[in-house]
């Protein structure tokens, strides 16, 4: 019993952890887990117009080998916002640059009840998340198109009405035409973009083609202060797999990552959302994550064009995801691509649970019921555990008594009260820890699960029944919450009391503790934990039941 009371104690000081720190990072407070995050005093800073200099990364590149960036844009320079309209993108383009300066996912909606739909990327007072590309790599003096130089829309159409829209940008510096095109697919958040690089001088020239993400620190607008879901840039490649590059890491030169590579991608990404460029792979490239100006941080990746001779040209294609976190859809992208899903330590139970998942809502078609037959699912498989389980607190609850007496009895000597105790757990053949191990081997797939209803996209707008409207949302009416906290009353009375008074007290206050977190925790993790109360519950009563069925035919017998 020891040991169990030290684990409820950590249980019960763990919790408390969490709660003080989430209550510090709720009055801006630097987090007790994490480096601080970038301050929201600065958000207003880091914004800029859509031309403006200062989302431009400053300088050359990290590397001698690597050509250096544009510096600023041209005085001349005409700024204008293309519109164009998919089945799921609204999407605005900046002649400056051809760059993608706002993008709307017209098929989620925005957690800014001012706005109708979800703004991804966008380039305001307000926010800053762009995505750029351009050609550098020119002799000194000289200039190729990039995302600061003027671009003239060549397409007509700009409404998508058949499988495919190609949007065309063209502009010409220093004898050096760039045709870029973003073709975009009904249906699809993959926008495949390619560079034609014309040379139309006499000598032969070696470009790079650059593709860049640029977006300020800040958190999205439905951030929780209650859990932490990562914002940032991302890498990835075959030989160092899927890296976080933390905006303070950046700010403190502190940032690892794969310099270069001939596979993989960069991106950005935040809750249920990401944007990410796929340059094509077995292509050698060079990776990039810096500040650039303040609050503003910037992840590209550099591919080499090749040598075009003399009026020869050379097209380089790349993937440009901006969207949703839809797994299915990104791993046919890249190789990878579905990790921005990040399950951390967990992937490997989380996974298969997410494929169930969604196996189970194919067949049922509403996400909330696919949690209640996915959590009744692996209640099921993890019975013969719980069952273990339960009996042994079912044979702790009926010796409990004796237990309190022989603590009584020997209260001013430890050594004889645990004498005692491991006597009757001898003669009762009881297991003092046959309570907490089942259960200790079951939590990493319970908070493999949490993670999976956290970071599933799929979750955000669905709905359950009645009043639950989006399992991503917390109940605001709390009545699910208020049922958690319910369940978990009922599972301590059904299990042994402690004879510890303090102990006791621990265990009564657990439900509030865990019952508090959980108003501010999206609906379709608390329906989660509620139904794997009530089963709990359930199965418990029904062995207590077999036990005094089973002692009573003995007694009888």
């Amino acid at each position: 019993m020891d040991i169990r009371r030290t684990i409820l104690w950590m249980i019960f000081s763990f919790s408390l952890l969490l709660l003080w720190n989430n209550w510090q990072e709720y009055n801006g407070k630097p987090s007790l887990f994490a480096t601080t995050p970038v301050a929201e005093e600065q958000a207003n800073t880091s914004t800029t117009t859509a031309a403006a200099d200062t989302t431009v990364p400053q300088g050359v590149a990290t590397t001698s080998s690597t050509p250096a960036m544009p510096e600023s844009t041209p005085a001349n320079a005409e700024s204008e916002i293309i519109t164009v309209n998919t089945d799921v993108y609204k999407l605005g383009f900046d002649t400056v640059g051809a760059q993608l300066v706002r993008a709307e996912l017209i098929q989620y909606a925005s957690p800014d009840e001012n706005a109708e739909h979800m703004v991804l990327l966008d380039n305001s007072n307000f926010s800053t998340y762009v995505a750029q590309s351009g050609v550098v790599g020119a002799p000194a003096g000289q200039s190729y198109p990039t995302h600061l130089t003027p671009f003239r829309l060549v397409s007509e159409n700009t409404d998508l009405s058949g499988q495919q829209l190609d949007i065309v940008f063209e502009a010409t510096t220093d004898q050096v035409r760039v045709i870029k095109t973003y073709t975009l697919t009904k249906g699809s958040y993959d926008i495949k973009v390619s560079h034609t690089i014309e040379n139309q001088g006499e000598q032969t020239i070696t470009p790079s083609v650059y593709l860049q993400l640029n977006r300020d620190g800040n958190n999205p607008p439905d951030s929780s202060k209650l859990y932490r879901t990562y914002t940032g840039p991302v890498v990835y490649s075959e030989a160092d797999k899927f890296q976080k590059v933390g905006f303070s890491d950046i700010d403190k030169n502190k940032a690892k990552y794969t310099p270069s590579a001939d596979n993989g991608w960069v991106g950005m990404v935040q809750h249920y959302f990401a944007t990410a460029w796929v340059p094509a792979q077995g292509v050698e490239r060079k990776n990039e994550i810096l500040r650039v100006a303040n609050n503003l941080y910037a992840a590209r990746t550099i591919v080499p064009a090749g040598a075009i001779a003399a009026g020869q040209s050379q097209t380089v294609t790349a993937n440009l995801w901006v969207g949703p976190q839809d797994q299915k859809a990104m791993a046919s992208v890249a190789k990878g691509l579905d990790l921005v899903v990040d399950y951390g330590w967990l992937t490997i139970i989380s996974k298969p649970l997410f494929t169930i998942l969604t196996w189970l809502h194919s067949l049922i078609g509403n996400w909330g019921w696919a949690i209640v037959v996915l959590t009744f699912l692996i209640k099921l498989a993890f019975y013969p555990l719980s069952a273990a389980s339960y009996k042994s607190m079912a044979k702790m609850k009926q010796v409990t008594p004796r237990m309190q007496a022989i603590r009584e009895k020997y209260s001013d000597d430890k050594v004889k009260q645990n004498q005692a105790m491991m006597e009757l757990y001898r003669n009762e053949k009881i297991n003092p820890l046959g309570g907490c191990l089942p259960m200790l081997i079951q939590i990493p797939v319970f908070i493999a699960l949490y993670w999976v209803l956290l970071g599933s996209v799929e979750m955000r707008g669905a709905p359950w029944i009645l009043w639950i409207q989006d399992l991503a949302a917390r109940d605001s009416w709390m009545i699910l919450p208020a049922i958690m906290m319910l369940t978990m009353f009922l599972q301590i009375k059904l299990n042994p009391t402690p004879p510890d008074p303090m102990q006791a007290k621990v265990m009564m206050i657990m439900p509030l503790v865990f019952g508090g977190m959980m108003f501010f925790f999206p609906a379709g993790l608390v329906l989660y934990w509620v139904v794997n109360n009530a089963l709990s519950i359930a199965q418990q009563q029904y062995i207590n039941r077999s036990i005094a069925k089973s002692e009573a035919a003995k007694k009888a017998g």
